[in-house]
């Protein structure tokens, strides 16, 4: 089945309090958005779809001609922002994941999962929507998951429906919560998104996306859900605190990831590595280390303690302690002493 990708991506988000939109905010040396749309393209059979503001110029920059991009005039919500996507891709895939700009930590392989499960359950069972959820404490402010005995999906309760109800202590208790990954049989989705009833929000009326999952149950066709096996693809940053905390979980993914690979963080809490960094077998790595940018470490180097590299080549065999190197290329061998600050 054809997969395409919408990456809602229009909101500014005021709660970070910045000039630069939300999504523009870098986690692992990338803009936020950056990182979820590598994922999508590695799954799309089309180019990713992002959602935008008019006159928002910092994802085209980003991104070229390699994404589709559709402006939301009117800030109606995600509901209305997924139905402005529908005049590119209807009639050009048989399914369409709906996700946000704003969840770095989301892999190419969950997106695949869900994908996956959608097009066993949409030939088998006619289900019209897969779903990602994460397991969370009773504090989250997600949408909570109620499930059927079959295991299928009844309802998303949010928090604020869940305290109107006399059973809201029972309701906040369950575990399971909305993250806001869908993927959607493409037809269904699209004869039902521009039928979302417009609801008043604190910001103004909007059309939620969640409520296509009571569309598509009070219809008779299935929801299915599965959890998040890592519960950090599920974080998303709303706020700068919020960011801290994606990006210390991105480190530790990372870090993790150098480890498996043959090279030795001393300390990985005090290692902060971006994303686009490469590391040879066997180097090993001091602590209040950072390496920035499109660096390259060979193998067997020694970096640190307390060393910067930024957009720099070190070739195999390095010792590097206290010092800076930036824009520069280290041939093998290469012994760079404390204090020292080599530019390209």
């Amino acid at each position: 089945m054809t997969l395409a990708v919408v990456l809602l991506a229009a909101g500014h988000g005021t709660r970070m309090n910045s000039k630069k939109q939300k999504i523009l905010h870098h986690v692992g040396g990338k803009p936020m958005i950056q990182h979820v749309f590598d994922a999508a393209c590695q799954v799309a059979d089309l180019p990713p779809v992002v959602v935008i503001a008019p006159a928002e110029r910092g994802v085209p920059a980003l991104f070229g001609n390699h994404a589709t991009y559709v402006h939301q005039a009117q800030r109606l919500g995600t509901g209305h922002a997924a139905q402005m996507a529908a005049p590119h891709l209807r009639g050009q895939a048989d399914q369409v994941l709906v996700t946000y700009g704003d969840m770095p930590l989301l892999t190419a392989d969950t997106m695949r999962q869900l994908a996956q499960l959608q097009t066993e359950m949409q030939t088998e069972s006619g289900v019209a929507i897969s779903m990602l959820t994460v397991m969370g404490p009773p504090t989250s402010t997600f949408g909570r998951i109620l499930r059927r005995p079959d295991g299928s999906v009844a309802e998303i309760v949010e928090v604020a429906a869940a305290r109107q109800r006399p059973n809201a202590a029972e309701l906040l208790a369950i575990p399971e919560l909305n993250v806001g990954v869908y993927c959607f049989a493409a037809d269904w989705l699209w004869d039902n998104v521009g039928a979302l009833p417009l609801r008043q929000a604190r910001s103004g009326p909007e059309y939620y996306l969640t409520d296509l999952v009571g569309m598509a149950v009070s219809q008779g066709r299935q929801v299915r859900a599965i959890v998040a096996a890592d519960e950090d693809e599920c974080l998303g940053a709303g706020t700068r605190a919020e960011m801290v905390a994606v990006e210390k979980a991105f480190q530790r993914r990372h870090n993790n990831r150098w480890l498996a690979a043959g090279v030795t963080l001393m300390d990985p809490e005090r290692t902060y590595i971006e994303a686009d960094v490469t590391i040879g077998q066997d180097t090993v790595i001091w602590p209040d280390c950072y390496l920035q940018g499109r660096t390259v470490v060979g193998a067997d180097c020694v970096i640190g303690p307390n060393v910067t590299l930024r957009q720099a080549t070190v070739g195999d065999g390095c010792h590097i302690e206290q010092a800076v190197v930036e824009g520069a290329t280290l041939p093998a061998g290469a012994r760079i002493g404390p204090f020292t600050h080599v530019r390209g």
